[in-house]
């Protein structure tokens, strides 16, 4: 099992009370913090505005922080989870992402997923197309990333994008290509496309969910001639950990009181995000037995979200120390 974490960037309101010019310190802080501890990746959202509503808090552009960490970190590597596809014309994103590559010395993962958050879509004047149309372009961009990466002269026809002899120098660092992650549970277009291109794929919010989506996407493998041992399986969670269950329940308060000064329902949002769909929530011990319940799934691999990881280093510190030893 291998673990990576999220670093804040305020998408989930994780940066409330920080002063702006202190932002920037206390990602960083964390992102090398996680380097220290093990953790094998470190990970950013892809948003504009915030969750579970949009509000006037923070919200750090993704390939900007992609950039930064590449030449502020030395070891740790570096991934999205995950870019939305209709952001950015994909031959673009494909420059941007060899470019980063290249500038972190051959540590970045390609999280690429359809996108969800019509409000973000609409505000930003990209418009919300229907899921298949998302879906559809998002199965074009994924072989579009492959032909910049790895040919000199890439022409593609599709039915949403074209390339005419386009030219992407440098090529990454990584052979054959940067690894791709698709990410999304949907069992008829996304998880088709992950079984046919995909290094590694993300979803699930219960071992439950995540077993159903694993043998969905075992299905769509085997229609399509690929071996699923080749795709690293993750999910992700998000983590309130501290030493005993009074501790676990004052953490949780806190959080929550945080919450309620930025959103409208901080009770409602503390279910959402630390109930029983992808949540770890307890001691360590605790903790441990929810992520042996993943892995006896077939997960090879988790990402967790840190709540207080901007001010609360303990949270990840003891996770490292009393939970990874585990696995």
């Amino acid at each position: 099992m291998d673990f990576g974490t999220f670093i804040p960037q305020g998408w989930r309101v994780d940066l409330i009370d920080i002063p702006t010019e202190e932002h920037w310190n206390t990602m960083l802080g964390v992102a090398k913090q996680a380097e220290a501890l093990g953790f094998k990746s470190a990970w950013v959202y892809d948003h504009f505005h915030t969750v579970p509503e949009p509000t006037q808090e923070v919200t750090y552009e993704a390939w900007t922080l992609m950039a930064a960490l590449a030449v502020t970190t030395d070891t740790i590597r570096l991934g999205q989870m995950c870019t939305c596809n209709g952001y950015r014309p994909p031959a673009y994103l494909a420059k941007v992402a060899a470019s980063i590559d290249v500038m972190s010395g051959g540590r970045l993962e390609m999280g690429i997923g359809g996108g969800w958050y019509e409000h973000e879509f609409n505000a930003y004047g990209y418009g919300f197309p229907k899921a298949s149309v998302r879906l559809g372009q998002l199965d074009e961009a994924v072989q579009i990333f492959k032909k910049l990466w790895t040919e000199e002269e890439a022409s593609f026809e599709g039915k949403y994008y074209t390339l005419d002899g386009a030219i992407s120098q440098p090529k990454p660092v990584q052979g054959p290509h940067i690894p791709i992650w698709v990410a999304g549970g949907g069992e008829q277009l996304t998880l088709r496309t992950a079984a046919k291109y995909a290094d590694a794929t993300n979803f699930g919010s219960t071992p439950e969910s995540f077993a159903h989506k694993l043998s969905i996407l075992e299905a769509h493998c085997e229609r399509h001639d690929r071996d699923p041992a080749e795709i690293t399986n993750s999910s992700s969670l998000n983590v309130i950990i501290a030493e005993d269950e009074a501790a676990v329940a004052r953490r949780r308060d806190h959080i929550e009181s945080r919450f309620a000064t930025v959103v409208s329902d901080a009770s409602g949002t503390m279910d959402r995000w630390f109930g029983e769909h992808q949540s770890a929530v307890g001691t360590p011990e605790q903790i441990v037995e929810k992520i042996k319940a993943y892995e006896a799934e077939g997960c090879d691999y988790l990402i967790l979200n840190f709540p207080d990881s901007a001010t609360h280093p303990e949270s990840m510190d003891l996770f490292a120390t009393e939970v990874m030893r585990h696995f």
